[in-house]
């Protein structure tokens, strides 16, 4: 029986010990925290979203690399797939009015335990508080070692799969220490850089009453890029799906704007704005006649005062509202990063060219992609590939 050591009990590095099980290796994960998939339970806090059941083709499109490597990893292990994985560990889901696919229970906390428990019915060996350090060679195979509670362990496997995460949530276990590791080892990495992240904003006092409050039914735009959506005011800055979906161009230094008024055209907001009102304040008017809620019309104060007096002046301020804001959140703070693992460094199975017989899986890979499902079907995905290539390549060997 082969022996094989997967690094990180995240989904990627999960899902990569599945696959070598049932195949017949015995398998040990190692993992740093004192339990496993934290970060997997922190993103189920608010509801677990999965995947997305869209078609192959948009979903594909959320990944920038999944024209290149990616791509026959995903095509491995579509939305479909990930929904059937989910209801095999006894877990039915439901997909969402915009297609975001949530376990019925919406946290992740059963799924994680049934799925821990499927793998120890497999006879896998989870191995808690065993931080990764290096390698050391010789003795006639790779030996792996660990700082442990109970002190310094090398193992030498058949084979091994790294699925150590990216370099956010350092808290949860993601801290990208391992890079280090990996670049003594001349393997080429990609620098890190925030994915999924809020913006910095230098508020004045009186937005503070908004402070957690969200803005729904708005238009943003950067760059190129322009979506339907909400965000959520924090004392910080801007986050929320909204802002996290335009996450690529913001990183780049692209102007963020607003459309307060997605539904109405800017001749259509001048004509309401050029009403008489009477005794009426602007205020009222904003309230009433425009339906602005609070936090709208506090954003609308905090970047485009002096408001202008013209109606055409102010519905074009209302419809491109121009966001001050000082970029991205600190990268620790990000849901996701960009960067790791190059590809180059990889072959197609997602073996280290310069280490034969190990593997990478999950976000410690060159790879990017939104929230809404996406992220965690990547790392699915992945840690399935890598755990059938190290099985496959175990397997072809003496």
């Amino acid at each position: 029986m082969a022996e094989a050591l997967v690094v990180g009990a995240g989904p990627a590095g999960l899902m990569a010990a599945e696959m070598l099980a049932e195949g017949g290796a015995q398998v040990t994960i190692a993992e740093a925290m004192p339990s496993p998939g934290r970060k997997f339970l922190m993103a189920g806090r608010s509801g677990l979203n999965l995947t997305k059941d869209e078609p192959a083709a948009r979903f594909a499109e959320a990944y920038r690399e999944a024209e290149g490597p990616l791509g026959p990893m995903l095509a491995g292990f579509e939305p479909e797939a990930v929904q059937a994985w989910a209801r095999a560990l006894g877990q039915p889901v439901f997909t969402g009015s915009t297609g975001r696919v949530f376990p019925e229970a919406m946290k992740a906390s059963p799924l994680l335990r049934a799925w821990l428990a499927r793998l120890a019915e497999r006879g896998v060996a989870l191995e808690r508080r065993w931080r990764w350090t290096g390698w050391e060679r010789g003795g006639g195979s790779l030996g792996w070692r660990f700082e442990t509670s109970e002190g310094p362990r090398c193992l030498r496997p058949d084979v091994g799969v790294l699925a150590l995460g990216g370099a956010s949530w350092a808290r949860l276990g993601s801290d990208g220490a391992w890079s280090a590791i990996l670049r003594d080892a001349g393997i080429a990495l990609a620098p890190f850089r925030p994915a999924n992240m809020g913006i910095r904003v230098a508020w004045s006092a009186p937005i503070a009453a908004q402070f957690g409050q969200p803005v729904k039914n708005i238009g943003l735009a950067a760059g190129a890029r322009r979506i339907r959506g909400e965000c959520v005011i924090s004392a910080r800055g801007l986050e929320g799906s909204g802002i996290y979906a335009l996450y690529r161009e913001l990183r780049e230094g692209a102007p963020l704007t607003l459309d307060l008024l997605p539904d109405l055209a800017a001749d259509r907001v001048a004509e309401r704005l050029s009403r008489p009102r009477g005794k009426a304040s602007l205020a009222s008017v904003l309230r009433k006649g425009l339906k602005i809620d609070p936090a709208r019309r506090a954003l609308l104060m905090e970047f485009a005062r002096p408001l202008p007096a013209e109606p055409e002046a102010l519905a074009a301020r209302l419809k491109a509202l121009a966001v001050r804001h000082d970029g991205p959140r600190p990268m620790d703070e990000a849901i996701s990063t960009a960067g790791g693992v190059a590809w180059e460094a990889l072959d197609e199975a997602l073996m280290l060219r310069a280490l034969p017989g190990v593997f990478c899986a999950g976000e410690m890979l060159d790879w990017e992609a939104p929230t809404g499902g996406y992220l965690i079907t990547g790392c699915l995905a992945t840690g399935r590939w890598a755990g059938l290539s190290a099985r496959r390549w175990v397997a072809a060997r003496p």
